[in-house]
């Protein structure tokens, strides 16, 4: 039997699964495979090397190009630490807004994409409607590239992709690319009174860190670029901000981690700040294998994300804009799949419901207002998909 739920009745179940990054998913999208099997739709997984987590995609009507893609992620950030006034796995309905962790990012989204599956089977479709559901997209979209390959290679190519991140609905055709290192300064312990002869891990971290500052200044000082200019703000950042390490404070520092993430503006290349970067580690890692050879800096690269760049005559802008009546152009400083999308020769945009500033916050919420325009902007695509 089909199994017949409003969009409010999808995200209630969808929210109820804690899909916490650092969790497993597979529980929610075993449901999901059901839901899409009762209506006669067969999914695929795509399973993460330790099968502890899994994405999955489907294609709804023929087998043909010119489909759209529906692209969303599962996860959804901790709640840990966070002050809730309501049970955060539960959707609760208040003054005009859905609480819950991940209302907003992006099971409402995911919800809606569901919700019309049956809606694009009643009005028999010509071109597909394509699902397509992530994981880890909250610790770097890890979990896309592999779905995305796939996809590309079993179903027929699809003509748009729209990603549900919280946008207000409104067309976003540009974010930053970015690339997060897990950094390890490996010092030597001495007495601090004879620092010289030892190396201190923090101290030799804060030099890469001050080179993260240096090239904030540099980046904010040059002129931006016409595109660079669209974003807030209008340069490529370096961030530091997590660190740890040392043992005592007259111990020179034996160890140090740190994280460092760049965001970078479409228009330049990812690849040359990872090798600015891993230059300066280079030239610090030589100094301090002067003094002790044990010494040594090691980078674990976590994730590359590729930018979104604005298209010349873009399908998925133009969908978004006849869907919508959005004519505007809007970029962000956060990064999504669509930019793998992109890269994988998709036409992709983000567009979904929600304000991007009520993700990870406690008590998130979507607007009513702004899931139920979202149900029509899932009417009006199955719509033309039919046409």
């Amino acid at each position: 039997m089909p199994m017949l739920l409003t969009p409010r009745q999808i995200l209630d179940r969808l929210v109820a699964f804690p899909t916490v990054s650092r969790d497993s998913n597979l529980a929610l999208i075993g449901w999901v495979e059901d839901y899409l099997a009762s209506h006669g739709v067969a999914a695929q997984r795509v399973w993460n090397t330790e099968r502890t987590k899994a994405a999955v995609y489907a294609n709804i009507g023929p087998q043909v190009t010119g489909g759209v893609v529906l692209s969303g992620h599962s996860d959804v950030v901790p709640v840990d630490g966070q002050s809730w006034t309501t049970d955060p796995w539960s959707v609760v309905e208040r003054d005009g807004r859905l609480y819950g962790r991940g209302t907003c990012d992006m099971k409402g989204f995911v919800a809606l994409a569901l919700a019309a599956v049956p809606l694009a089977l009643a009005a028999g479709v010509k071109r597909p409607l394509q699902i397509a559901i992530s994981y880890d997209e909250e610790v770097g979209c890890t979990g896309a590239p592999a779905m995305i390959a796939e996809m590309a290679q079993v179903l027929p190519r699809a003509s748009a992709v729209l990603v549900g991140e919280p946008s207000m609905l409104r067309m976003v055709n540009g974010h930053k690319g970015g690339t997060k290192f897990s950094c390890h300064v490996k010092g030597f312990e001495v007495h601090s009174s004879i620092m010289h002869e030892g190396v201190n891990a923090i101290m030799v971290a804060a030099r890469l860190i001050d080179w993260a500052n240096r090239m904030n200044a540099e980046n904010r000082a040059r002129p931006a670029s016409p595109l660079a200019a669209l974003f807030n703000p209008p340069w490529t950042t370096v961030h530091v901000g997590v660190i740890h390490g040392g043992t005592a404070h007259n111990i020179t520092a034996g160890d140090c981690w740190f994280g460092l993430d760049f965001r970078v503006v479409p228009g330049e290349r990812l690849e040359d700040w990872v090798a600015a970067f891993r230059a300066e580690v280079d030239r610090i890692e030589k100094e301090i294998k002067a003094i002790r050879p044990e010494a040594a800096i090691s980078l674990e690269q976590d994730f590359v994300l590729p930018p979104l760049q604005p298209e010349t005559d873009g399908a998925a802008e133009a969908l978004v804009r006849r869907l919508t009546g959005d004519n505007s152009t809007s970029v962000v400083s956060y990064g999504t799949e669509a930019g793998q999308f992109q890269a994988a020769g998709y036409s992709a945009v983000v567009c979904g419901p929600g304000d991007i500033a009520q993700a990870h916050q406690p008590d998130e919420y979507l607007e009513l207002a702004q899931f139920e325009a979202g149900w029509v902007l899932m009417q009006r695509l199955v719509a033309e998909l039919a046409a």
